[in-house]
């Protein structure tokens, strides 16, 4: 957990499958509250649980680029922020995978937690995820 909310970026991520494709929504508040929106389509069939653990890659790749070293990440999924935090069990080989790159990818960071919100307070994020599930350009 981050200590102090001096110099944070948090982190907003949600990702979407659908028949039509896989999105993923990023949304970086900086510490002086300024925005940056990203979103990603994921050219691969991926389950939804794939989709939020993509987004939460996305989230990680796009800090580590702006420089952020201390990061806390939003996400509306339950399963893939308690499984991040050790709190469920994971088996599944593919979701081991994710936890692995995204441990990789947090180690640079100084600080960084996940949190789980819920689903009315990642509405940025679900957006841009969904409108990328369609294929469709910012």
């Amino acid at each position: 957990m981050i200590q102090s909310e001096e110099e944070v970026w948090r982190v907003f991520v949600d990702g979407a499958s659908n028949l039509s494709g896989c999105g993923v929504g990023v949304v970086l508040v900086a510490p002086s509250e300024e925005k940056i929106k990203l979103a990603l389509r994921i050219d691969s069939r991926v389950t939804n649980n794939e989709a939020e653990y993509e987004a939460v890659l996305s989230g990680l790749q796009a800090v580590r680029e702006v420089g952020a070293s201390r990061v806390i990440i939003y996400s509306d999924s339950q399963l893939v922020a308690q499984q991040i935090k050790g709190t469920y069990e994971t088996k599944d080989e593919k979701m081991l995978k994710y936890l692995r790159l995204i441990a990789a990818r947090a180690a640079t960071l100084t600080d960084w937690s996940i949190e789980q919100i819920p689903r009315e307070k990642n509405n940025e994020a679900d957006s841009l995820a969904k409108l990328k599930t369609h294929g469709w350009p910012l």
